[in-house]
């Protein structure tokens, strides 16, 4: 059974740094793609950012370019990082972790079919 378990979440002030981590379990080879997903109380998930095993980071959404970095890495690639820099109260929410193994585009949303249990950021001062 495919598990990702996420961690690195907490609460920081704006302009603070948080390092996410997610580890995959479980899977007979590993994930072609792997992605971060956010969502903010009252508003809907969203893609934050995503890597391909092979060519790296395919994805990041506007408003964490030059902030956030994907990168993934460990035994079979079977952790992903999420390093994020200069965070500002609009990153706040539950970040996710995800998991599509077969699938041709890392921004095909709809095929990441593993899912972690998420983990909180807080950004306030």
């Amino acid at each position: 059974q495919v598990q990702l378990v996420e961690s690195g979440g907490g609460s920081v002030q704006p302009g603070g740094s948080l390092r996410l981590s997610c580890v995959v379990s479980g899977a007979a080879s590993s994930a072609k793609c792997m992605a971060w997903f956010r969502q903010a109380p009252g508003a809907e998930r969203e893609a934050v950012a995503s890597t391909h095993i092979r060519y790296g980071p395919t994805f990041y959404t506007d408003s964490v370019k030059g902030r956030f970095t994907i990168s993934q890495g460990g035994e079979n690639k079977n952790t992903v990082w999420l390093e994020m820099r200069r965070l500002i109260s609009e990153d706040a929410g539950t970040y996710y972790c995800a998991a599509a193994f077969r699938v041709i585009d890392c921004r095909s949303w709809t095929e990441y079919s593993y899912w972690g249990q998420g983990t909180q950021v807080a950004v306030s001062s």
